[in-house]
């Protein structure tokens, strides 16, 4: 299988709360079958199937009763950078500059959506559209049913690392979104990111404040406001309609890997081993979540705990309020990509990722293809790829 060379964790694992929160967390179950390291995971809106997307240019699905493989879907011709799950079909994107559309229930692949010229590294499902963002420096809207592409959005200068969609009813009072047909954000290692109307393809806002690669971003749609952490070891609040910049989250020592956005507080992992909690309104920081051993490379908030996952291929539980360490999760080899929560029964499952530590963007509209490593270069441009 082409693609890159990776020594990477081959596992999935789970681990069960048991009493309190204190100690460190056990494995439940681990599934072993990939051949590569896992790049992301998704679950089904019920929680029942578990998607799996891996080095080894497969994708699996699990089920999260047993964690026995349901499926395995073979297609791709280089490994898979993401993957999406919904009730009835799962979406796949790689390496290759394709993505895949594949059944549930019998694994096969409904529709391959080809176009794009460099690796696919991030899709977004949404009111019936499936979103990419490439390293050809575009992103695109495909029709789910059809697989045809309906809307190129070209403009940055350099790969698209993250994606966020906002739908017309979700921007109220905006004179633009109807028409526009919902908006798009696109980030970029350019050092922007971009407001796309997504109904004509054209650029609503660039977003220019950043002096490095923007990694990832989320939406706050009530606000319409877009936060974006990036190589330059900041965070930027920014208005999508208007394109201002309203302010600067600064404190970080090290490139911003991730951001969760929960109750008006923006939770931002760094490469400098910390995860900061902030005021969304007011950029002010009020919490430092310590303790890791490497970069965080993934976030997940729920129910007054935030979880994170870092390059020293551990886990991490914290109470959100006081910042207080409860539980660590110790099993993988190497960086973990990517966090997913909640399931049924108070399972958590969370991949082992590639040798190379990779940003990865929000666990909503999850991302990212930068290349992490430990020696203070974290950020490095991806080799070129052609695909024809």
């Amino acid at each position: 299988m082409p693609g890159r060379p990776s020594l990477a964790g081959r596992c999935l694992r789970g681990s069960r709360r048991t009493g309190g929160m204190g100690g460190g967390g056990s494995a439940l179950r681990v599934c072993a079958d990939h051949r590569g390291g896992i790049n992301w995971l998704s679950l089904s809106p019920d929680g029942r199937r578990l998607l799996t997307g891996s080095e080894d240019g497969t994708a699996r699905l699990w089920s999260t009763a047993d964690g026995q493989c349901c499926a395995l879907l073979q297609g791709h011709e280089s490994y898979v950078t993401f993957c999406h799950l919904e009730d009835e079909a799962a979406f796949t994107c790689s390496a290759d500059c394709t993505i895949r559309k594949w059944d549930v229930r019998t694994g096969q692949c409904l529709q391959v959506f080809r176009g794009h010229t460099s690796i696919v590294n991030r899709i977004l499902v949404a009111d019936n559209q499936l979103f990419s963002g490439s390293y050809d420096r575009t992103a695109r809207a495909w029709s789910v049913d059809k697989g045809q592409v309906s809307q190129e959005f070209r403009g940055h200068r350099n790969c698209v690392l993250t994606l966020a969609y906002s739908a017309p009813w979700d921007l109220p009072g905006a004179p633009c979104a109807e028409e526009a047909g919902g908006l798009l954000v696109t980030g970029s290692t350019d050092g922007t990111a971009r407001v796309w109307q997504v109904a004509g393809g054209g650029c609503w806002q660039t977003l220019r404040g950043h002096t490095g690669a923007v990694l990832c971003l989320v939406l706050d749609t009530p606000s319409h406001t877009a936060f974006t952490g990036s190589t330059d070891a900041t965070i930027r609040a920014w208005d999508i309609l208007s394109g201002e910049q309203l302010r600067v989250f600064r404190e970080h020592q090290g490139p911003v890997i991730c951001l969760e956005l929960v109750n008006r507080h923006v939770y931002s992992g760094s490469a400098d081993r910390t995860v900061k909690c902030w005021l969304a309104d007011t950029g002010e920081r009020v919490r430092t979540f310590a303790a890791h051993g490497h970069s965080v490379s993934a976030l997940k908030y729920h129910a007054g705990t935030l979880f994170t996952g870092s390059g020293d291929a551990r886990a991490r539980a914290f109470d959100a309020e006081s910042g207080a360490l409860q539980r660590v999760f110790r099993g993988h080899a190497f960086v973990i990509n990517c966090i997913q929560w909640p399931l049924p029964s108070g399972l958590r499952l969370w991949p082992a990722g590639p040798s190379r530590p990779r940003a990865c963007g929000p666990a909503e509209v999850p991302e990212v293809k930068p290349f992490l490593g430990g020696n203070g270069d974290f950020f490095k441009k991806p080799p070129s790829r052609n695909c024809h």
